[in-house]
């Protein structure tokens, strides 16, 4: 059985994570998407939070395409994850060239620690290439439209999250 495994934060998971998602699963038998704990991140969404959005998207892909797809929550090295779920590929996904230097030193590191693990790079397609949480959260925050960037359901946690905030700050600045 041929697994993958697609790690990221997922804060929140957008349509260029599912885009990679559907065309990784042709790739393997069982994807595994690695949510990544990264405190440094500071992430909008819980952790359970996040691994709630992925299996709620991948479920209609896993649906469409009959390849199981399972959220698998991991604080450890990637390379450790991958043998944790027993990843023999990591499908990574890329935007643009800054993404690819990235990815490129960590092919190399991952490649030292277990050289049997294999790294796949799958290019977003074009109307997802400029897609990143980050600016998606941004977005969000400052009351734009984040519905051409990630699923309806998202973009009502996203935009629920972001009123909550507001109200949350508002009621500190009151005390």
């Amino acid at each position: 059985m041929r697994i993958g495994l697609y790690p990221g934060t997922f804060d929140p998971v957008t349509l260029g994570h599912l885009d990679i998602i559907e065309r990784a699963t042709v790739l393997v038998d069982r994807l595994v998407i690695g949510v990544a704990i990264n405190r440094d991140k500071g992430p909008m969404f819980d952790l359970d939070e996040r691994v709630a959005m992925i299996e709620a998207e991948c479920g209609r892909i896993a649906e469409r395409t009959g390849i199981e797809i399972v959220a698998h929550s991991f604080e450890n090295l990637l390379i450790d994850c991958a043998h944790d779920v027993g990843a023999k590929i990591i499908v990574r996904g890329l935007r643009a060239v800054a993404d690819f230097e990235y990815e490129y030193q960590m092919v190399g590191m991952n490649r030292a620690l277990d050289k049997n693990i294999e790294t796949v790079f799958l290019m977003a397609e074009a109307q997802h290439q400029a897609i990143a949480s980050r600016l998606v959260k941004e977005i969000a925050r400052l009351g734009g439209d984040v519905s051409k960037f990630v699923s309806p359901d998202v973009c009502d946690a996203l935009v629920s999250r972001v009123q909550q905030n507001n109200l949350e700050a508002r009621a500190k600045r009151a005390t």
